[in-house]
């Protein structure tokens, strides 16, 4: 007797009677005496990530039991969009109907005509979304994380990778959290280019520290310009991958908290001419740990210039990038606490390269 195995089928239609069609291939799955229907999300709407100025699409998710091997499966799938008018021309052209086999159990699927789980399932939070209303515990087989994990990191949005711009990798978090050490580690282990702030390099940023605030627009001026210098797109070149331990946006959180109301003033006409021209971070992995841990480590490590650093301003800027991240937007966001940090250096980051060469193109 043939296994029964569980699989999710995405549905998507952006043209002509968009329900009808969702409800059209939902019935044809339901009449193949190879598949029992089990279960259909919600239908939502969405924006198209293809061509502009398409239609909206309406998705949803099947999820189905059937003894039919993948292959087969997915080529019932394939005549069921062909007997409702689907026409194959380009690539994220519109569609009467889309079927896509999201998962099939918990097989691995790398053929030429057939990738499961599907390829880019994790970038799409219509996806994700979707998956979570039949099971928010469902696993992804290769990322090995729940579809309501992989649905956080998105945060409502839908990414696509693009081989014509830079592949950058961010890693944020306030001083003291390791971003530099897993910077290095993550450009060593993908052989890439890491891009590091260049703390030794700002003249002005020893004399702050020591209190001579009225240098603090020159620090900060200068950081702008070397950043906007280092992540412009003609430094990094398609399709290279670099990671960089720093965040652009993270500029505008250090000047509000050292300029004076003058100096801030000044500053924020300047940088939108800067942040215009940086490349987008295609993932940001950002460090989460106590102030007070960072805090000890900063001693630690002993740099002169960081050593009259308190703890209250750690705190603020804790708090400013917990503000940054609850609203971010530009790219997946991958967020580790330091004792996953911690369990992920003891096993060589294997884990973690799986799941960022999963955000890149590679």
């Amino acid at each position: 007797m043939a296994k029964i195995n569980t699989a999710y089928i995405g549905l998507g239609s952006n043209l002509g009677n968009r329900g009808k069609y969702i409800k059209s291939a939902v019935d044809a799955l339901t009449q193949n005496k190879n598949i029992k229907l089990i279960n259909t999300s919600d239908i939502i709407e969405t924006e198209s990530l293809g061509q502009k100025n398409q239609p909206k699409f309406l998705n949803a998710v099947a999820k189905i039991e059937t003894a039919l091997p993948p292959e087969k499966l997915h080529k019932e799938m394939l005549n069921i969009e062909n007997s409702l008018q689907r026409k194959r021309t380009k690539k994220w052209a519109p569609r009467t109907i889309d079927l896509d086999l999201l998962l099939f159990g918990d097989k691995i699927i790398n053929t030429p005509d057939l990738k499961v789980p599907h390829p880019q399932m994790h970038l799409r939070s219509f996806v994700l979304e979707t998956l979570c209303r039949l099971d928010k515990n469902l696993q992804h087989p290769t990322l090995k994380e729940s579809v309501s994990v992989l649905a956080e990191r998105l945060n409502g949005c839908d990414f696509k990778l693009n081989p014509d711009t830079p592949q950058l990798i961010s890693v944020a978090g306030v001083i003291g959290v390791g971003k530099t050490t897993l910077t290095k580690k993550i450009a060593q282990s993908l052989n890439c280019r890491k891009i590091l702030e260049p703390y030794a390099k700002n003249p002005f940023l020893p004399k702050v520290y020591a209190g001579q605030v009225e240098l603090s627009l020159n620090a900060q001026l200068f950081f702008l310009i070397h950043r906007a210098e280092q992540l412009n797109p003609t430094a990094l070149s398609p399709p290279q991958i670099a990671v960089s331990d720093y965040i652009f946006q993270k500029e505008l959180i250090y000047a509000e908290k050292t300029l004076d109301e003058q100096q801030l003033e000044l500053y924020r006409k300047v940088y939108p001419c800067f942040a215009r021209k940086v490349t987008k971070p295609t993932l940001v992995i950002y460090l989460k740990d106590s102030p007070r841990n960072c805090l000890g480590r900063i001693h630690k490590r002993n740099r002169p210039y960081e050593q009259k650093i308190k703890l209250d301003f750690l705190k603020s800027l804790d708090d400013q990038y917990e503000k940054l991240f609850s609203i971010w937007k530009t790219s997946p966001l991958l967020t580790l606490t330091f004792p996953q940090l911690n369990a992920e250096e003891r096993n060589g980051c294997k884990q973690l390269l799986n799941c960022v060469k999963h955000y890149i193109l590679i």
